[in-house]
């Protein structure tokens, strides 16, 4: 089992998807996966922002988010969680 950590920097729609979705890809390997906002990443930790908004390959944050704050005490370390 490797420990993962990925850092979101940008209020982007595409590099918040593919973050999401490679840290959801190694946390169901069962390896230990971390986030970490920071910059413009930190918008994605508004529960109103539209997780939604499909990127150019027809996924969307939303695709693998609640999977990852559902798993919140072995994926996202040192946050509240202000998904729920």
């Amino acid at each position: 089992m490797a420990n993962f950590l990925f850092v979101l920097s940008k209020d982007d729609n595409e590099a918040a998807t593919r973050c999401f979705q490679l840290a959801k890809i190694a946390h169901t390997k069962g390896h230990n996966v971390n986030l970490f906002f920071i910059d413009g990443g930190v918008t994605w930790a508004k529960k109103t922002r539209d997780f939604g908004l499909k990127t150019v390959t027809g996924d969307c944050p939303n695709d693998y988010l609640p999977y990852l704050v559902e798993k919140e005490a072995e994926c996202v370390n040192n946050f509240e969680t202000p998904f729920r």
